[in-house]
């Protein structure tokens, strides 16, 4: 709370606080506390995680009551709801609404794919879609998937297991495996899109820092009837040999200024993992981009620094 209010003396006695400031600051103190204490009351817990939320006005229900069937994407599994719960995270729901193509670009952490796969099960559900399909490029991390046992199936799925977690987070594994055996729901990777036409269809390709130029064209071109298409990479994690050869940034340069196409830059200050990331992600971000990096990724690394510059309190 004193990071967060370095403008205000705070001094904890007991169960009381005391704060000296002007009357505004304390009294935008006193709206984030009550919010904070409601959240205590309904949760029975506070983790420095949701303490954060609430003080960047990320964690809405706390101030509000309860979410509201608004704000709220997708019920998922064992009751919880699933929202947006940071500022850009909310800039790509309503970008969503009025885009057929969405480019969300930002570092690890941000909840990009997993908000763009609550979109995407929530069109399903409203009958806006008859197909959600995912998709990644099969680029190893540093790994060679060749030495992985089995068949190009079983080597591939551990690649793509963390769309197949964030699914299970919104839709019961029973009936999950259901939709997949019926091809509702398709995970595959990106070379598996070449020569099909996706029609009704929320479609969303993830890292796709690691595609270059001419696979963004072929995976675009794949765009049907009634089809949504949400992109999200991280050009400061990209895994190809060459790191020239990205093609997200300049795909992103073209394609500005057409009307149904948004872009949504994340940022440090919408890391919502453990609260190191936010302090990894910022460290690594000092480090010089090597020579073969393009220069669209190095203005990349100085807008995250600057990012994290205002978001630290």
């Amino acid at each position: 709370m004193k990071e967060a209010f370095p403008q205000l003396k705070i001094i904890a006695r007991g169960e009381q606080l005391k704060v000296q400031g002007s009357p505004e600051d304390i009294a935008r103190f006193e709206r984030k506390l009550d919010s904070l204490v409601h959240l205590a009351e309904k949760r029975q817990h506070l983790t420095e995680d949701s303490i954060v939320s609430v003080l960047q006005g990320a964690v809405n229900q706390a101030e509000s009551g309860s979410p509201t069937q608004d704000n709220v994407l997708v019920y998922g599994i064992n009751g919880n709801f699933i929202k947006a719960r940071t500022k850009n995270q909310e800039i790509l729901v309503k970008a969503y609404e009025k885009n057929d193509l969405i480019f969300a670009e930002g570092p690890a952490g941000t909840g990009k794919t997993y908000t763009a796969i609550a979109l995407a099960v929530r069109a399903w559900k409203n009958k806006e879609v008859r197909r959600i399909i995912l998709t990644r490029p099969a680029v190893e991390a540093g790994e060679q998937l060749g030495f992985l046992p089995g068949d190009m199936k079983e080597k591939l799925d551990p690649y793509l297991q963390p769309l197949y977690d964030a699914l299970r987070d919104m839709i019961p594994s029973k009936r999950l495996e259901a939709l997949m055996q019926e091809g509702i729901v398709q995970i595959a990777p990106l070379a598996y899109m070449r020569g099909r036409t996706l029609d009704h269809a929320c479609v969303i390709l993830d890292e796709a820092q690691n595609t270059s130029l001419s696979q963004l064209k072929m995976f675009l071109t794949r765009m049907g009837k009634d089809a949504k298409f949400i992109i999200t990479g991280d050009t400061s994690q990209i895994d190809l040999v060459k790191k020239s050869d990205s093609g997200l940034s300049r795909c992103m340069d073209l394609l500005k200024g057409i009307k149904g196409i948004a872009f949504v830059r994340f940022d440090t200050g919408d890391i919502i993992r453990h609260p190191l990331v936010k302090k990894i992600v910022t460290a690594f971000s000092r480090l010089p981009a090597s020579g073969s990096a393009s220069t669209s990724t190095g203005t990349s690394t100085k807008s995250s620094k600057a990012a994290s510059a205002k978001t630290t309190p």
